[in-house]
């Protein structure tokens, strides 16, 4: 069998199962990253010039508001939806390209999650028309002392003002992108007259208002991480989208929307980084012969390889769930972690081990690659450190493991509907409550698998761990021990999912992705086992948990075949 996913060559974009409008802007979008060519991509990156003739095309194309805006507010523009699938396309083109255009685009859906998710019908028409117009928006959660600590906000509202007036709001907000040019920026902050969670109010404001105070950009790039104060920033009735634990939810649920591209965007510069790097591995000469003759760098090739076809079917399944999300389905908030933590962490690995291939090329100014391996380290650190996210997925572990429950087949979401439910989360708080599906059925399936089977012997014994030497009252309050027990659930979840894509790769593509998993659960363990606080029992546990993949050399070339045939598939233009 041959695969059937493979990596994102923008001159063989598959447009099969678009519509119309979504194929031509998204062909659109990538004749005009290759007609302005690989010298201007790169020398922009490196001058830090502000992407403003990128958003001069998407306002001429009108491509963010096709594409964030949803079918509610779309004035009866039919081409107009919230589409995850085709947003997650846009995405991963994005990245493909250039993080700052990819960031330019995430901070957008971000600010527009608390527009989309109230109550306020002015507010999300006024958004819809900026949108129409070629405006983006920002997201004004995070802050300099308390980062994206919602429960400590400083951005305070004094009641009244007069004339209209609700509140005049003075604080500020740091590390927000688009701060600069957005014309809907959605801003937390809380009320100076009310006391707990009442007190907190998301509203709009404008970056061109005289009161919005941009301070600085806090990095040095094309992409623009604001500073900014808002000092008596007047906010009427209209300019409110949330008050009190609405508030707080829209926060939350605005991230989870939000955190999904992280994995897209991830998956984009991974592959183009593979492009490059695979085209000069295969023509340089070194001591007569080609460098992908070396062993050691096939093996490399092979396990970026690997890993990155492994996020391109984990996400695309997670999608998946989170398109067929309702209130009774939260699955999504287990697996949305998942696309952020676990894939964008994976794209360090890819990037790490194509880099200790290529060398020194990697540094070179001519090369995306250089721009990939800067950057690649970003995505994991956006909307929630890793830690954070593998704290988050450890709630959903006992449900996940021990509890499973039928769910309805959930299919392969790539339908051009628009996602209403995104915006209608509802509370966030439940993650207890939370079923999932039996992981048992679809791991039996592929059991016949080597790697696979080996990989599901580690399972079990995770599952046995948690019934025979769970971590203890002290070690639940211990956070480094419990983020690598929940280091070795994220395999299972990971795992799971993927299988459930099985059927879009080869047999061979498969055994290869579980020779890493096998390979990385050992690793945890191992690292469970030397943790200061692990007990006989666990350290027991640990060692008798570690394998080794299953060897087959027939499999391993099958795999470097497929490899190979990237081998100058695609450069940019010049």
């Amino acid at each position: 069998m041959v695969s059937q996913i493979s990596l994102f060559d923008p001159t063989k974009l598959d447009v099969t199962r678009l519509d119309d409008e979504t194929a031509r802007q998204l062909r659109a979008l990538i004749d005009w990253f290759e007609s302005r060519g690989k010298a201007k991509l790169l020398s922009d990156d490196l001058d830090a010039v502000w992407t403003a003739d990128f958003l001069a095309f998407v306002a001429k194309e009108k491509l963010f508001a096709t594409f964030c805006t949803p079918a509610a507010y779309a004035d009866g523009d039919p081409n107009k939806r919230w589409d995850a699938s085709r947003n997650a396309m846009l995405s991963e083109i994005l990245g493909f390209y250039g993080l700052s255009y990819w960031y330019a685009w995430q901070v957008t859906v971000l600010g527009l999650g608390p527009v989309w998710m109230s109550d306020n019908d002015a507010a999300k028409r006024r958004a819809a028309e900026l949108l129409d117009e070629g405006g983006v928006a920002a997201f004004g959660l995070s802050e300099r002392a308390h980062g994206a600590d919602v429960y400590s906000t400083d951005m305070l509202l004094a009641p009244g003002g007069g004339d209209g007036v609700e509140f005049m709001a003075s604080g500020e907000k740091y590390y927000i992108g688009n701060g600069n040019v957005a014309g809907t920026v959605s801003v937390f902050g809380r009320r100076t007259d009310v006391e707990g969670p009442e007190a907190y109010v998301f509203f709009v404001a404008n970056s061109n208002h005289d009161n919005y105070v941009l301070r600085d950009n806090v990095v040095h790039g094309q992409m623009f991480v604001s500073t900014f104060a808002l000092e008596n920033y007047p906010v009427r009735a209209e300019d409110i989208l949330h008050t009190g634990a609405d508030a707080f939810s829209a926060a939350l649920n605005t991230v989870n929307v939000g955190k999904f591209n992280l994995c897209t965007g991830s998956i984009g510069i991974c592959e183009h980084a593979f492009h490059e790097a695979i085209t000069h591995a295969h023509n340089r000469i070194l001591y007569g012969n080609r460098v992908t003759d070396f062993p050691h760098v096939r093996a490399s090739f092979v396990d970026a390889y690997a890993r990155l076809i492994a996020m391109k079917l984990f996400s695309a399944r997670a999608l998946d769930y989170f398109r067929s999300a309702s209130v009774e389905d939260r699955r999504y908030l287990l697996f949305n972690p998942m696309t952020k933590a676990k894939v964008t962490s994976e794209g360090e690995t890819v990037v790490r081990t194509l880099h200790d291939v290529i060398a020194a090329k990697g540094y070179e100014k001519n090369t995306y690659f250089r721009e990939a391996a800067q950057l690649i380290g970003t995505l994991p650190k956006l909307e929630g450190t890793v830690h954070v996210n593998v704290a988050l997925m450890l709630k959903f572990m006992p449900a996940y493991m021990f509890a499973p429950t039928e769910f309805p087949a959930v299919e392969v979401r790539d339908d051009a509907s628009d996602d209403a439910f995104f915006f209608a989360q509802g509370p966030a708080r439940g993650a207890s409550k939370v079923r999932f599906q039996d992981w048992v059925p679809v791991y039996e399936k592929y059991s016949a698998v080597p790697n696979v089977g080996r990989f599901y012997e580690q399972v079990l014994a995770f599952k046995q761990f948690l019934t025979e030497s769970a971590p203890n009252e002290e070690q639940q309050r211990d956070l480094d021990f419990l983020l690598n027990v929940g280091h070795l659930f994220s395999l299972v979840v990971y795992g799971h999912l993927i299988l459930e894509s099985a059927d879009a790769v080869s047999t061979d593509v498969l055994d290869q992705i579980f020779d890493f998993q096998v390979r990385d659960f050992s690793a945890y363990a191992v690292a469970l086992y030397s943790k200061p606080s692990s007990t006989e029992a666990q350290q027991a546990w640990a060692v008798g948990a570690l394998r080794k993949p299953v060897v087959n050399a027939a499999r391993f070339d099958a795999v470097w075949g497929e490899v190979l045939a990237y081998d100058n598939a695609y450069e940019m233009q010049p």
